[in-house]
């Protein structure tokens, strides 16, 4: 963007002229929000010197960044991906077009995990290792696996675990759920594909057009990974260790019966920051 008769761009006068282009497209709650964080993705500038810097000229290399990330914002790229990292539990995960975005309601998946001691535990589809990351950085005495499908998304989780310093206590697995792996666990965490065909039809252009389709998606009833997760766990889960995965908002009672199903004790739906059902939890009984 060039500013009238080519005079010198500002800051503020670049974003409310981003603005005016982002606002038809995605609302302009979120164009505002969006802005703000790639001004200071592009400038260097902190969240305080944002806002006193308005009318500070736009440097040709920073304007040039911004234009380029506003042009993916108005394609539907995800910030996240478009800043290449994204905050989840208080740390910075890098993210790519390989793996979800984390997202703040899996961190009720977190905090359950973390309410009781473990010492080994796996995730299973791991994606950007957010989850197996988090645990293990919160818990420095516990060791995990985390597998995934893709390798591709295998590798984010790589440099994830590095980023956050937990690579020598995760072993990182190219596997099909259960498929080639081994152990015993008191942990077993996972946030499977669980859109249904019907309902990944009606995402956000975000969603469909650049996070990966079968991290999200098993089509049908959405259920079929929690039926493989669970109908495998029996060799692999520790007597009184527990498995909690996150779900749809219309899941709870039916993965809860897969819970049931497989022979798990104290099984629950639990709630998320909106209330709405996020995740199951069951254990083993002694």
């Amino acid at each position: 963007m060039s500013g009238s008769h080519d005079a010198p761009l500002t800051l503020g006068l670049w974003l409310r002229m981003a603005h005016a282009r982002l606002a038809p497209v995605i609302g302009p709650d979120e164009a505002a929000r969006d802005l703000r964080r790639i001004a200071m993705h592009a400038t260097g500038l902190s969240a305080a010197q944002l806002g006193i810097g308005g009318g500070d000229v736009l440097a040709p290399a920073a304007q040039a960044a911004a234009d380029a990330m506003l042009a993916a914002r108005l394609a539907h790229r995800p910030l996240a991906q478009i800043l290449g990292a994204w905050p989840f539990y208080g740390r910075s995960f890098h993210v790519t077009q390989d793996t979800l975005v984390p997202r703040p309601d899996t961190e009720t998946l977190i905090e359950l995990a973390l309410e009781r001691p473990f010492s080994r535990m796996v995730d299973l589809g791991t994606g950007s290792g957010a989850i197996a990351v988090t645990l293990l950085a919160e818990r420095a005495d516990a060791l995990g696996l985390a597998s995934d499908i893709s390798q591709a998304a295998l590798e984010v989780a790589a440099r994830n675990a590095q980023r956050h310093g937990v690579a020598a206590r995760l072993d990182l697995r190219h596997a099909d759920w259960w498929d080639g792996l081994a152990g015993v666990f008191d942990l077993i965490v996972s946030n499977p594909p669980y859109v249904t065909q019907a309902d990944y039809a009606r995402l956000a252009p975000e969603i469909t057009q650049w996070e990966p389709r079968a991290a999200l998606t098993p089509g049908g009833d959405g259920l079929a990974a929690y039926r493989q997760i669970l109908g495998g766990l029996g060799p692999y889960l520790a007597a009184g260790g527990r498995c909690l995965v996150e779900i749809g908002a219309e899941q709870g009672r039916d993965v809860a019966a897969i819970f049931v199903a497989a022979g798990l004790v104290d099984v629950a739906v639990h709630a998320d920051i909106n209330g709405k059902d996020r995740v199951v939890s069951g254990r083993r009984g002694q």
